[in-house]
């Protein structure tokens, strides 16, 4: 008898923790701290779980998106309003947005024609659907297209990419990488790229056609698989992966289920732990117990190490949402020390023409310049890992659409018009790398005098802004 009940109570719990994240009632406001009370009246106010913060790290005058509980919404405001902090709600029930965000398969938007053999672009699509589209295109495509399990996740699962490599019998090979949801609740990550292959396979544009036909690709849309799975299931704004090997107690108002999963673009072996991480597994920015511990760490770090040795890495890009930014390593420097990426100034005038192209569609616009100074500090990222590990000549963080309105849940309106301006920054990026002369050397790397100039540039370019 003791035996069925304690089964009956495992059960219970493990089916209370499988019971999908509500979040109705929930507001998300916004807030700009002006002082730096401002910023501590925050900080404490994360610590104590009394709000869930989409923004990692803040200063003052940054933009903080703040998720507020309907039992935390009083004791919210009286603080901000003892410390003379104004916020404005943006959302005033987010399990509304979440559930308008992604329509289903059978409620189609009619302004979109867009399809390429299972995969269309007007809603968010799972794993299995994800997968399941790539193997479709190995199919159709089998002398251009080859699916490639880079690794296995926490869980097990593959973490499935496809190659596209239009000149096999090439053995000099410049090789691009597509680097997709790091982060879990980022769905317009795997959307953006998924067109990218999309274009790659049959668009009939020439500096398309150049674009995909140059280079080997290896395009992985979901680097995190058990994490983009569980905002299906369970938690639609999850961010980390599902490692539960530093399960703990968190605060009183944080359920303990966020100790689960490492933050992997904070776990990569390089300066790892150094700034804008955290020790805390009950953070969202938690870097796990050690570098690379992390089975998606170490699957993308072997799998670049291989390449590498493979070819010469021209591209690595790494797409995230949301801020609208084109990162430039490294991240836990500061400006004066952007020479420290051998080829900075080369790196920042593509990513600063690349923006410039991104806005000329919509007006969208895209920030250039390492991430200290356009968002914040940060260690143990992926795409820092690579440049300094592989010298890759190009290596990205691309943050793409919005700049805080709908923030993770991006409608499902918005994929094809991200979709289009992106690609569009992204032709512009491949012609001006050929015009700097990657595709036609090893070297193409930047002079210290125009290093200097850049430097200059940016920084007077941000005290007239």
């Amino acid at each position: 008898m003791k035996i069925i009940l304690c089964f009956v109570i495992i059960a219970s719990v493990a089916k209370t923790n499988a019971e999908y994240k509500n979040y109705l009632g929930y507001k998300l406001y916004k807030a700009v701290p002006t002082s730096e009370d401002h910023v501590n009246l925050l900080l404490k106010i994360q610590n104590s779980g009394i709000g869930e913060f989409w923004t990692d790290y803040y200063r003052v005058g940054d933009d903080v998106r703040i998720m507020v509980s309907p039992k935390n919404e009083e004791s919210f405001l009286s603080q901000l309003k003892e410390s003379k902090l104004e916020a404005k709600s943006i959302f005033e029930d987010l399990q509304q947005i979440i559930d308008t965000q992604n329509p289903p398969a059978n409620v189609r938007n009619v302004r979109s024609t867009e399809s390429f053999h299972s995969m269309t672009w007007d809603r968010y699509y799972d794993l299995e659907a994800i997968n399941t589209w790539l193997d479709e295109l190995a199919a159709a495509y089998p002398k251009v297209v080859t699916t490639v399990v880079m690794g296995t996740s926490v869980e097990n699962r593959e973490i499935k990419g496809i190659k596209i490599d239009y000149h096999p019998e090439q053995t000099d090979k410049k090789i691009g990488f597509l680097e997709g949801t790091l982060h879990a609740r980022e769905w317009i990550s795997p959307a953006t790229i998924t067109w990218i292959v999309k274009e790659f396979l049959t668009s009939t544009d020439s500096d398309v056609r150049a674009f995909a036909e140059n280079l080997e690709w290896h395009v992985f849309p979901v680097v995190n698989p058990d994490g983009y799975v569980y905002t299906f299931t369970d938690h639609r704004l999850w961010r980390k992966n599902r490692s539960q090997a530093n399960f703990t107690t968190c605060a009183t108002n944080v359920n303990d289920d966020m100790s689960n999963g490492v933050d992997l673009n904070r776990n990569f072996d390089f300066v790892w732990m150094t700034v804008g991480a955290s020790n805390d597994p009950c953070s969202n920015t938690f870097a796990g117990p050690s570098a690379a511990s992390e089975p998606e760490t170490r699957a993308i770090q072997q799998y670049m190490t291989n390449l590498s040795n493979h070819g010469e890495i021209i591209y690595y890009l790494s797409f995230h949402s949301y801020t609208q930014l084109f990162i430039v390593p490294y991240s836990h420097i500061t400006t004066n020390q952007v020479l420290t990426a051998n080829n900075y100034a080369n790196m920042y005038e593509i990513a600063i023409r690349s923006a410039e192209k991104v806005s000329q569609r919509y007006g969208t616009h895209y920030r250039v310049g390492i991430s200290a100074e356009v968002l914040y500090p940060m260690s143990g990222s992926s795409f820092d890992w690579v440049k300094n590990h592989t010298d890759a000549k190009v290596s990205f963080l691309i943050e793409l659409r919005d700049l805080g309105e709908f923030g993770f849940l991006l409608p499902a309106s918005q994929i094809i018009p991200n979709n289009l301006e992106v690609m569009d920054g992204l032709i512009e990026m491949d012609k001006t790398t050929k015009k700097l002369g990657y595709y036609h050397s090893r070297s193409g790397s930047s002079t210290i005098l125009q290093s200097v100039i850049v430097v200059l540039l940016g920084l007077f370019v941000s005290i007239v802004l």
